[in-house]
């Protein structure tokens, strides 16, 4: 089951999964409401999680924060 975005926590790394594309993420800082400046740790590009869920949620869309040891 997915996080709500309610639950994203700035300074923690998440993956998320929608539409076929996999992004790994840190949260930055939360803007507004729903909406999280966010870094993609692959590219290092900020973005906010707006841009990623403009298309809505497909139907494997998941989000799961990720542990580190």
């Amino acid at each position: 089951m997915p996080l709500a975005l309610d639950n994203l926590r700035v300074g923690r790394s998440y993956i998320m999964v929608n539409y076929g594309e996999e992004r790994r993420f840190i949260v930055l800082a939360r803007l507004s409401g729903r909406n999280f400046k966010v870094k993609d740790l692959a590219t290092l590009e900020i973005y906010e999680i707006e841009e990623l869920l403009r298309w809505g949620t497909g139907p494997d869309y998941d989000l799961d924060e990720i542990y580190a040891p």
